[in-house]
């Protein structure tokens, strides 16, 4: 637990100092269960430069991610990468992603994400290959919240798959 605290705060300072290229890869990625509503809501965050480099060479596409210069299929372009490359699974069944949309916060880029219509459950799956297709060094920090209780993973290249329990 102590490493992936290390890990987000290096992140946030990272993301204050950084310019130009970097080479410190890094995701994270908040899952949380809404019992009222039977849904689970997902909030990502990743380098805006890291994933406009990654969305370009998988799509074969020219894309600019700004807020001023963005045009084209990009949401059906963020929207297919992330079902490709976030997977979740509840009792051995794999769940339909829904993007909602984004913004832009400084240099990252913030995802917004939703399941619906999930039960209660104890086991969660997170596969989590966002960005590790085009960085062999890229982590991925995931923080699950069920019933006001936390667990976090940290999923890297080889090692993209993980199960949490919420007994």
């Amino acid at each position: 637990m102590r490493k992936i605290s290390l890990i987000l705060a290096s992140f946030f300072l990272l993301s204050a100092f950084k310019s130009g290229a970097h080479e410190f890869y890094l995701s994270v990625t908040e899952i949380e269960y809404n019992n009222e509503e039977q849904s689970l809501q997902i909030i990502t965050r990743v380098f805006i430069d890291d994933f406009q480099n990654v969305l370009n060479e998988r799509f074969d596409a020219d894309i600019q991610l700004s807020q001023e210069a963005e045009e084209g299929a990009v949401t059906e372009h963020i929207s297919k990468y992330l079902n490709q490359k976030l997977r979740l699974k509840i009792d051995g069944e794999e769940l339909q992603l829904n993007y909602l949309g984004k913004e832009y916060d400084a240099d990252q880029l913030v995802l917004y994400i939703e399941v619906e219509n999930v039960a209660a459950f104890d086991e969660i799956e997170v596969t989590n290959e966002i960005l590790t297709d085009l960085f062999d060094d890229q982590k991925n920090v995931v923080h699950v919240k069920v019933n006001n209780k936390t667990k976090s993973l940290l999923l890297m290249r080889q090692q993209e798959t993980e199960k949490l329990t919420f007994p």
